[in-house]
């Protein structure tokens, strides 16, 4: 288990970690949300006859940007160069419409968190483009499904 205080420095005050001497190593993530909407919107969705543009391609580049720029706005997260990133869109046939992003990259610290802002950034970018059609959509948990690499190994929900 990791150190809970890992975060914190000497004063007790936030600190991003020291990754100087941890091995590099190949590492992913996948992270899903999702947004439950009326069926004539995820039609409209999937028709492309959303008025503001193809809702899929803008989120799944969202998306992209979002896991890029994840250090910007999440205090302590590394800068990272990521070495691919991928979002799919999937419905099972009900009102939701499911987000799952995968995050790599090689190096010292893991991209969790990268894969939960594409998510993310993706239900959220799905809300904005469809909101003037319906505003009760709503944006669902969204969850770490599963990482690999690193000193911690892996780990898949469930």
């Amino acid at each position: 288990m990791a150190d809970p205080l890992s975060h914190f420095n000497e004063e007790g005050r936030a600190r991003m970690v020291d990754v100087s001497d941890k091995e590099v190593s190949k590492r992913t993530a996948v992270a899903r949300s999702s947004v439950t909407m009326h069926t004539d919107t995820l039609q409209r969705i999937k028709q492309g006859q959303v008025q503001k543009g193809d809702v899929l391609a803008v989120a799944q580049v969202a998306g992209i940007m979002a896991a890029k720029n994840t250090a910007q706005w999440i205090p302590m997260c590394h800068p990272l160069m990521l070495t691919g990133i991928n979002i799919l869109f999937s419905d099972n046939d009900d009102d939701t419409l499911y987000i799952e992003a995968e995050v790599k990259t090689t190096g010292k610290t893991g991209v969790e968190m990268e894969a939960l802002t594409a998510a993310s950034a993706a239900a959220l970018t799905i809300y904005d483009m469809c909101k003037a059609m319906q505003k009760d959509m709503i944006i669902g948990a969204t969850y770490l499904v599963m990482k690999s690499g690193g000193q911690h190994g892996d780990y898949t929900i469930g």
